[in-house]
């Protein structure tokens, strides 16, 4: 990662030593329990399912399952409609797979980004018309879908909304609302991503079916095999890795490590160039989610969707190989738009960035929008044209500003400004006119200084302090990598400072170089960076490096100070 052009500032997680004796005393190596300990752990995380959370205090989840079920019994047509990223479209693969498991006639529906927008909207309903469903499921999606959800009731059909997404002012007239993050609703982990909120509706649709007498706890389908969708989804969606998520993730993770994976995911997993039995969340998160998500952003979530639903592992692979391709011109479309951006002018008193160009395709503003987030420190949000006079935009914050709540505040003030809007804290989608886009910028602006206030733009990196050089071994890196890393739960990230013994660019684009610390030398690289200073402070990662069948280690430079 580049320097952002507001200079970091490393502040060095505490660390704990009875919580580190404690984790030692489990049977954590030395090195884990001190970072678990440094991230408020005092005790193993848990490695069995049976210590999920149960879903007995999910508000919604009761009534759902029993719709659902009567759905079942009753021979109805259900139809799946998804969301156009990876966790849309990992919750909707798990739902056709599950559903179906459970006895259930289910096809899907994804909206297509370009044409009907995001949700179920009403044009989705159209859409659903001709193929006559009885009963619409939304995952990871419809929390916001008023009009739609009120169009389906309009055609007879019910609605279970199924989301996690924040709540707005009223609640969707759906059949049956699961969100872990309605008012009201008891459930510990509010911070399930839209898969893990479909997982638990299986779960307890399950427990009804078998309640029942459609069958008991040795007949029941297993549902336990479609995990690895649940960490592919979980981890994409960069939502927080409480507790509860995290055991999610690991027990989807050692599915696929254990050649378990579903034939899509086994595909993708291949054309990004991960191994299945060594994968890791980073895997996840750089691998295999940007792949799904391309198809979202460029083309037809379906072809993600297909992909992910396939029981032949030829057709997987073919469709893995679409997707490898979308991704590619994926980045060529980022990289243009970047540098399209750096040419429009970004006030540089203003606590926001607000840009707009022609130019830009409206799938890949939210991966703009995070580049410029990171690279100047301050909320951002580009616009793209859609089309009839609209703008979509997509946004990425900072901590400390509330990003839809933000939005949200804008269409107080200025009613009409703003067409639709969705989202959380730190990342949320709009779109207004073409004409609005002024006086948007300046209302966006005025609410991001009003709560952000006059504090520099320090931009803060939370590091792990210094690693003892008998540690950067590429063993230390391999068991590392095979931990559960995520948001809130953030993967190993040393500093210290070293000595730069000699350096060299590779790939016209990254650093080479050979770094001293503590009298011994280490091979490391800087990725989008030209110039390492003689001497500095460099926040790192330890990488296992892999070259002609020989495992090496690697110091990959996040930052330097």
């Amino acid at each position: 990662m580049s320097d952002s052009a507001v200079p970091p500032r490393f502040v060095v997680r505490p660390r704990d030593p009875r919580k580190e004796d404690a984790l030692i005393r489990a049977g954590l190596h030395p090195l884990l329990a001190r970072l678990y300990a440094q991230r408020g752990c005092s005790a193993p995380p848990a490695a069995s399912i049976g210590k999920l959370l149960p879903p007995t205090d999910m508000l919604g989840l009761a009534d759902a399952a029993e719709r659902l079920a009567d759905a079942i019994e009753d021979g109805e047509r259900l139809l799946v409609v998804a969301d156009y990223d990876c966790d849309g479209a990992t919750a909707c693969a798990l739902a056709v797979r599950g559903l179906r498991e459970l006895g259930a006639t289910v096809d899907y529906l994804v909206p297509n980004r370009f044409e009907t927008g995001y949700g179920l909207s009403p044009q989705v309903v159209d859409l659903a018309l001709p193929r006559k469903p009885d009963l619409i499921v939304t995952v990871d999606n419809g929390i916001a879908s008023h009009e739609g959800v009120d169009y389906a009731n309009a055609h007879g059909i019910e609605v279970i909304v199924t989301d996690h997404h924040a709540v707005g002012a009223t609640l969707p007239d759906a059949r049956a609302i699961v969100n872990p993050n309605q008012p009201g609703c008891g459930f510990a982990s509010r911070q399930l991503a839209g898969v893990g909120v479909m997982f638990y509706v299986l779960i307890a649709l399950r427990a009804e079916l078998r309640a029942r007498g459609r069958f008991d706890a040795q007949t029941q389908p297993r549902l336990d095999k479609l995990l690895d969708l649940v960490a592919v989804g979980t981890v994409a969606d960069l939502v927080k890795l409480d507790d509860n998520n995290r055991l999610l993730v690991k027990l989807g993770l050692d599915r696929l490590r254990a050649g378990q994976a579903q034939p899509g995911i086994a595909a993708l997993a291949q054309v990004a160039g991960r191994e299945l039995r060594r994968l890791s969340t980073a895997d996840i998160g750089f691998g295999i989610g940007p792949r799904i998500n391309a198809a979202g952003r460029l083309a037809d979530m379906s072809i993600g969707i297909e992909c992910l639903l396939t029981d032949d592992p030829a057709r997987a692979f073919d469709l893995a190989g679409q997707l490898d391709r979308i991704n590619a011109e994926r980045r060529l479309v980022q990289d243009a738009m970047l540098d399209r951006s750096a040419d429009l002018p970004v006030d540089a008193d203003a606590q926001a960035i607000v840009l707009m160009d022609p130019s830009f395709h409206a799938g890949v503003t939210g991966l703009v929008a995070t580049k410029l987030k990171d690279r100047h420190h301050r909320p951002a949000i580009v616009f793209a044209p859609n089309g009839d006079g609209v703008l979509t935009g997509s946004g990425r914050s900072i901590p400390g500003l509330h990003l839809r709540d933000a939005i949200d505040l804008v269409t107080k003030r200025a009613p009409g400004l703003v067409d639709r809007f969705g989202g959380h804290a730190m990342a949320a989608g709009l779109t207004i006119a073409t004409g609005a886009l002024d006086a948007f910028r300046e209302a966006f602006v005025q609410v991001v200084a009003e709560q952000l206030g006059n504090t520099p733009r320090e931009r803060i990196v939370t590091v792990d302090g210094p690693l003892e050089t008998a540690w950067m071994r590429a063993e230390i890196a391999q068991m590392l990598g095979a931990e559960i890393w995520g948001q809130a739960f953030e993967a190993p990230l040393f500093a210290d400072e070293f000595e730069v013994i000699q350096q060299r660019i590779v790939g016209e684009r990254h650093v080479k170089a050979s770094l001293r610390v503590a009298g011994q030398r280490f091979d490391a690289i800087g990725f989008n960076r030209q110039k390492l200073p003689p001497r500095g402070t460099f926040a790192f990662r330890v990488d296992a490096n892999e070259f002609n069948g020989h495992i090496n280690t690697q110091l990959v430079i996040e930052h330097v100070v």
